[in-house]
């Protein structure tokens, strides 16, 4: 499958040249220029949960591709991405499914075929704007015959919801990185601190020890063994040092949407 990778905003791909994150601003032990370094093989515990989302513009007919990362849940078979993943302009991607573990182009835990998602209203109403960034949070729900999601991957992550405003220091960032520097579609991390970006609705972290690259989005946010939240963008706050944006699990929105995926899926079964 060729893969043409996406960030919310077209023009960060073709910055992303130029855009470096300070040596001194840099966690991750052998960090790259954007804060990322591979990760270890073979891939256990989160970073096998983590893998990419695949999917299809209905009306540019290009492959679209996202991280993801599976979501602890009674269902035992819901991934957590980022919404501008599932509706890509607006519009619904389709053939969605999630590749755990991928790894340099091989889905070692197989290829699940996504048959329901779920993200914020708004995303689904509203035209992209930096407004929605704080709400960038969705759900797909995963089904092929034989044992659900979590039996093949392991336990899911445990979702931590932070209130706006909450600083969070010794993140780690997982995610498929793709263009110059990444000639091949593996598994990296970047160690970060982040702090508020916004002051309304959820809340939004930023980080400036992290530039995600294009492939990026969808990525989890991990804070110990759990997940605080998904990488959204590296586009909309123009900062030439390099930064990156991450939508939190928190608040009343995720929660209802969590508790309604995971009560879709309880009753679903392999068609």
């Amino acid at each position: 499958m060729v893969l043409s990778l996406v960030l919310l905003d077209p023009a960060a791909v073709a910055e992303m040249s130029q855009r470096n994150i300070p040596v001194s601003r840099v966690l991750t032990p052998h960090g790259d220029r954007l804060g990322y370094a591979p990760v270890p093989r073979p891939y256990t515990g989160a970073r096998r949960l983590t893998g990419v989302l695949v999917g299809r513009d209905p009306v540019t007919r290009k492959d679209v591709m996202c991280g993801g990362t599976v979501i602890g849940s009674r269902s035992r078979s819901l991934v957590l991405t980022a919404a501008h993943c599932i509706y890509h302009h607006g519009r619904l991607l389709e053939h969605l499914a999630f590749l755990p573990g991928f790894d340099q182009g091989r889905a070692r835990l197989g290829m699940w075929p996504v048959v329901r998602t779920w993200v914020p209203s708004r995303w689904r109403n509203r035209p992209y704007s930096p407004e929605l960034l704080p709400y960038d949070v969705g759900l797909v729900g995963v089904v092929r015959r034989g044992p659900r999601l979590e039996d093949v991957t392991g336990r899911g992550l445990r979702p931590i919801p932070t209130a706006r405003g909450t600083e969070l220091r010794g993140l780690e960032l997982l995610g498929y990185p793709a263009g110059k520097g990444y000639p091949q579609l593996r598994l990296y991390r970047c160690l970060a601190d982040a702090v508020e970006a916004v002051s309304r609705g959820p809340g939004l972290m930023v980080t400036h020890n992290c530039h995600a690259a294009a492939g990026g989005s969808g990525g989890p946010v991990l804070y110990g063994g759990a997940i605080a939240g998904v990488v959204s963008s590296s586009s909309p706050l123009r900062d030439a040092r390099g930064y990156t944006v991450m939508a939190r699990l928190g608040g009343r929105p995720f929660e209802q949407l969590f508790a309604r995926a995971d009560r879709a899926m309880r009753i679903k079964r392999p068609g």
